[in-house]
């Protein structure tokens, strides 16, 4: 196998990620709202879509939960075949006419450059991929260096399970329409998001820690400051198509749900259940009952 489509691989694989570090075995509640009305309930669970194997993440609240509900729902099929990912990087995170080395800026050359020859790469291996693919590749290689996967993350384990005991799974998003969400973004936003991980890949930000622990915990008072409101701040571009304009969609998508009687558990990133514009948020703000219950 060739470096490069080692490194497409690994990009692959980086496409669920949120933009969390992976987490150590410790005891575990991460964040979860039961959303009611008279006749239906959704619980939203905050999940990490990459994870250590030894994570213990479960609890008996949440497996009350997957239990009860009729339906499941994900950001997208977190067991999609390998050879269709592979085909849409192919098809939105490489640039065959401009190098990615000649869309940065210098410093950040030199930043992705040391960033990659630490870990054993190089420049020439992502020259081809866009900023955001590059970005996303970067993200996922230290988690994967120790021992990370997406197969071992919350939705992706919760997925094997629902097709295991043939529960309905619904997705908020095709595995395309979520690339597209990086493919659309403006080069400079791009750039400046790449510049964002390979710094941080260089220099971790002393708060890593507190986002695993803030994770597992639950500590949404943590998580929210710590990642959301900075990039909400920092990268508005960024914000608006990650998040907000995301959450905005599959808060109406739920509040069809709230129509049909039964109940739902959704598992999605937990950054989308942060501030004013996560999913609890915008549940209530429709009128809906919208309790904490992990």
């Amino acid at each position: 196998m060739s470096s490069r489509v080692a490194y497409r691989k690994l990009l692959a694989a980086a496409l669920a990620l949120c933009a969390m570090t992976c987490a150590s075995a410790v005891r575990a509640a991460p964040a979860m709202w039961e959303v009611r009305d008279r006749d239906t309930t959704i619980y939203l669970f905050g999940a990490m879509h990459v994870l250590q194997p030894n994570v213990k993440w479960r609890t008996r609240a949440f497996d009350r939960a997957y239990a009860r509900a009729d339906k499941v729902w994900f950001e997208t099929r977190a067991d999609a075949d390998p050879a269709e990912v592979q085909a849409l990087v192919d098809r939105y995170g490489v640039d065959p006419e401009r190098p990615l080395s000649e869309k940065l800026p210098p410093r950040t050359v030199a930043t992705l450059k040391a960033a990659l020859e630490r870990d054993g790469g190089s420049l020439d291996r992502v020259d081809r991929l866009r900023p955001w693919a590059a970005a996303m590749m970067l993200s996922v290689l230290p988690m994967t260096q120790q021992g990370g996967s997406v197969q071992a993350g919350a939705d992706a384990t919760v997925t094997r399970q629902a097709r295991a005991a043939d529960k309905p799974i619904a997705t908020f998003e095709t595995l395309e329409q979520q690339i597209q969400l990086f493919a659309a973004l403006p080069e400079a936003v791009e750039v400046q998001y790449l510049d964002d991980v390979a710094t941080e890949t260089l220099t971790p930000p002393r708060n890593g820690v507190a986002l695993q622990s803030a994770w597992l915990h639950g500590d949404m008072a943590k998580l929210g400051p710590l990642v959301v409101d900075v990039m909400k701040r920092d990268r508005p571009a960024l914000y608006d198509a990650l998040l907000k304009r995301r959450n905005e969609a599959w808060a109406e998508a739920l509040a069809a749900e709230m129509d049909k009687p039964g109940v739902e558990l959704v598992a999605v990133g937990a950054l989308h259940m942060a501030g004013v514009d996560g999913l609890p948020a915008l549940m209530a703000a429709r009128g809906f009952q919208v309790r904490r219950v992990q």
